[in-house]
């Protein structure tokens, strides 16, 4: 237990890797939605959705021509983590900005740039 444990806090130890998942709260993304709005490169998006997969907060799922990234809620400790992540995040203009705009991203536009 602990060295999962150890694993979340230090994925969650990095500020672009609590944005994705402040984003993936909203809803499940693809890479280019997540690059999009957060302003960084694909390659760099992907190596923090890697990071947050191994540590099992995320999960991926194929979905037609995209890889699909969500929160693993199935797990008690990541549902009370993401609540406290929520808690936390509840007053960040930047962070409520990036959760309207996720909720807005659309795949089908903004992968095809």
């Amino acid at each position: 237990m602990l060295n999962k444990t150890g694993k979340i806090f230090k994925a969650l130890g990095e500020n672009n890797r609590l944005r994705i998942v402040n984003m993936l709260m909203s809803k499940p993304m693809c890479v280019c939605e997540i690059t999009d709005i957060i302003g960084l490169s694909q390659s760099t998006v992907s190596g923090h959705l890697r990071i947050l997969k191994e540590a099992e907060i995320i999960e991926d799922i194929k979905e037609g021509l995209w890889v699909e990234y969500s929160l693993m809620k199935k797990d008690e400790l990541n549902k009370t983590l993401f609540k406290l992540v929520r808690s936390l995040f509840d007053n960040d203009e930047l962070l409520e900005k990036e959760r309207r705009s996720a909720l807005l991203a659309d795949r089908n536009i903004l992968c095809k740039k």
